[in-house]
């Protein structure tokens, strides 16, 4: 933070649920002006939770961004950055959808675009009945294999035997923003079943660039119930995960695993306590994927 700037208001809000309880809390802060990366990451840290968002003005040629309290008119274009309690992470779907139900709720529902380290996040936001429903589009995505000794390495850190994976399902990398480990457990029980080597798997995840593991398991053809480890932001788990959610809708739909028009509905954050329900897009000749839920303001 620059000398004598004052402390930015920083915002609370939850992302894939509509009630505080619910869903993945994250900071907001909508005018980081003046804040260093230190101070970022200090807010980050302070607020614990697994990301925080931090808005400021746009890059040139992408818009012009405006402050919370701006009418409805103003400039919807903002940079991004988002911070976990221990370093910056390039994409982060579950705060930006609790940034764009934060601003929604100041310069009501509409299209906003922000400009990430990842690229470009367009979000669309509506509200119906005082529900407010974010729903961002990726950055174009991809996957690629994971050698076969990191994978034997990530199933020791879980305590994951082999033959608990699904075979319909190969462990993959995914990206849509960020990078993923995929790993599919044969059922629900493997998936609950949650206890690992915490230093071991940030290791791993460090050495790959990964930012979570995203562990499914398939309920029915569009149904998923997923759960992410979050080690590397310092956090055991993440109870909802949007850029995780954007990346297994890639990985899937590449794999062949769902049609190419198709509506996934991913529950997390019900082993934690804090359900939450993730909704992924995917529509034919759009390489992109679609991540939306709602949102609401913790107190």
């Amino acid at each position: 933070m620059t000398t004598n700037a004052p402390r930015p208001e920083i915002l609370r809000y939850t992302a894939f649920s509509s009630s505080p309880e619910g869903g993945n809390p994250a900071g907001v802060v909508l005018d980081a002006t003046g804040l260093d990366d230190a101070a970022m990451l200090a807010i980050a840290a302070e607020l614990g939770y697994s990301e925080s968002a931090f808005l400021t003005a746009p890059p040139a040629g992408l818009g012009s961004g405006g402050k919370a309290g701006a009418g409805a008119g103003a400039g919807r274009a903002y940079t991004i950055r988002y911070f976990s309690p221990k370093a910056e992470v390039p994409f982060c779907g579950h705060a930006t959808i609790a940034t764009a139900v934060a601003l929604a709720e100041r310069i009501g529902p509409g299209e906003l675009v922000f400009a990430t380290r990842a690229g470009t996040v367009p979000v669309a936001v509506t509200a119906e009945g005082g529900t407010v429903r974010a729903t961002l589009t990726s950055v174009e995505p991809h996957t690629e294999e994971i050698a076969g000794a990191d994978l034997a390495e990530a199933l020791a850190a879980l305590d994951w035997p082999a033959a608990d994976l699904d075979p319909a399902f190969p462990p993959r990398i995914a990206f849509a923003g960020a990078r993923h480990l995929v790993l599919a457990a044969a059922t629900r029980a493997r998936l609950a079943d949650l206890a690992y080597d915490f230093a071991r798997l940030e290791a791993l995840m460090h050495r790959l660039d990964l930012t979570t593991v995203q562990l499914v398991w398939r309920e029915s053809a569009g149904v998923f119930h997923v759960r992410d480890p979050f080690p590397v932001g310092g956090v055991v788990e993440d109870p909802a995960t949007g850029a995780a959610a954007a990346a297994f809708g890639a990985y899937a739909r590449e794999l062949g695993l769902v049609p190419e028009d198709a509506v996934l509905t991913l529950h997390q954050g019900e082993d934690l306590g804090r359900p939450g329900e993730l909704t992924v897009t995917l529509r034919a000749g759009d390489p992109r994927v679609h991540v939306g839920g709602t949102g609401a303001r913790i107190v």
